[in-house]
């Protein structure tokens, strides 16, 4: 019923370096010390109810030619900005600055249950088979068990790093670090805020504010590794084809990947952003040919994998020599890029101007700017997106800091006019959910 869905699902130490930025994603903003932001959540908003979270909406919008989207739902219910999004199964995860996860069942997107309120600000999540793994404010990971033969569907199993993990390193000096001035902690232990996670080749990595990339097995929820990744917080991470992308504050995405499968991970590469821009948010393409980095000036980034191995679609464990070449800089928004999500040619980037920018990927790697979502009433901070094969689209997902999940239908672009009409009366057939 579950399977593994790779999740990039990011939080931005500062959401922008520029005057753009809005008050509202401002009030999120970061200085460059690692001082722990608080969190003041708002009040408990009371037992769960079913009614009153969904609103179905179903006008079609002609945008730029051939560009045309359907507003599908409103999800409401969340006591915080929506940080995060991943999709498990049937069901979609949405997770706030409020500390809690909602629970939203397809196709009618009714609201299914609400959990894990209380355990830290949620940053990212991510589903793995029948896990869910959450990474909070409070610097941990925490583990869900999914099942349907359980009365808790979503039931807390771990907290990373375990009790083990501590119990068999607490006495070893050599496993501390200096993570401030007069402060110790082990290695396996994050400092600050974890802001995205990501899963690969049955390990789940975790980066951090604390300018960290840590590793951890999912066989035994163990951390293997603990990396100095960034001079500055790390806001993203995607993986594909044995290698690891960090995106960071200090304006690099930096590329991990290992010699050998048995090795720890190193540095492949760097690809380099604006110097004076925040890297918020990174994704792969699938054949792991195209690396695309949004900034906190708006622009969207693209750089060209050289390596042979990758262009073939194969991992990269065994080579040595991996580089990037940048091909495109797109001015995408007026405001910060915030999120971003790749469904097959077609890249979608969310930004603090409240917008939903649409682009079709071109040949080498540029992009064309398709179309514009609005719709959202505060920044959009996150994005997930899922096939469907009905009217020739696909199903995209948004949080925002205005609270609220939406979904949207987004029509893919047609070669010809044939196919534009053909694509137009198949939207009109989309199944409704009311």
């Amino acid at each position: 019923m579950f399977h593994p869905m790779n999740s990039t699902l990011l939080e931005n130490k500062r959401l922008s370096t520029s005057p753009l930025l809005s008050a509202s994603a401002a009030s999120t903003t970061r200085s460059s010390s690692m001082t722990r932001e608080t969190d003041e959540s708002p009040p408990d908003s009371g037992p769960f109810s079913l009614q009153d979270h969904v609103k179905y909406q179903f006008p079609c919008i002609p945008l730029l030619g051939s560009f045309s989207y359907r507003s599908l739902a409103v999800l409401s219910g969340h006591v915080g900005s929506v940080s995060c999004l991943a999709l498990c199964g049937e069901f979609i995860l949405s997770a706030s600055q409020g500390k809690d996860i909602i629970v939203w069942q397809q196709p009618d997107f009714s609201p299914f249950m609400k959990f894990g309120q209380g355990d830290g600000s949620v940053k990212a999540v991510v589903a793995v088979g029948n896990k869910v793994f959450t990474a909070h404010q409070d610097s941990k990971i925490r583990v869900w068990k999914v099942s349907r033969r359980s009365e808790n569907v979503f039931r807390l199993v771990d907290t990373l790093p375990t009790t083990k993990d501590y119990l068999g390193k607490f006495m070893k000096q050599s496993n501390y670090v200096q993570t401030r001035r007069h402060h110790k902690r082990l290695w396996i232990e994050h400092a600050d805020s974890i802001s995205c996670l990501a899963f690969h080749n049955e390990l789940i990595y975790s980066g951090s504010w604390d300018k960290t990339l840590k590793v951890w097995r999912i066989s035994d929820l163990k951390c293997v590794e603990s990396i100095k990744a960034h001079d500055d917080a790390i806001n993203g991470l995607v993986a594909s084809k044995g290698i690891v992308y960090s995106a960071s504050a200090d304006g690099k995405i930096k590329a991990w990947g290992k010699k050998g499968k048995k090795s720890t991970h190193c540095l492949k590469g760097i690809l380099q952003g604006h110097n004076d821009a925040s890297l918020n948010s990174v994704i792969v393409s699938e054949d792991g040919r195209w690396v695309y980095g949004g900034g906190s000036d708006g622009f969207v980034m693209g750089w060209e994998a050289s390596s042979s191995s990758i262009s073939n679609g194969s991992d990269v464990h065994n080579q040595l020599e991996v580089s990037w070449k940048l091909v495109c800089e797109t001015k995408a928004h007026r405001m910060a890029v915030l999120s971003m999500c790749l469904m097959g040619e077609m890249l979608c980037s969310g930004s603090a101007d409240k917008s939903i920018g649409i682009w079709k990927m071109e040949a080498f790697g540029k992009l064309c700017k398709f179309g514009v979502i609005s719709g959202h009433e505060g920044p959009v901070k996150c994005l997930q997106a899922a096939t469907y094969n009905v009217g020739g689209g696909f199903m995209l997902y948004s949080g925002g800091l205005d609270k609220s999940l939406r979904v949207w239908w987004v029509a893919k672009p047609s070669k010809t006019r044939e196919e534009d009409t053909n694509s137009a009366k198949s939207s009109e057939e989309f199944p409704t959910v009311l």
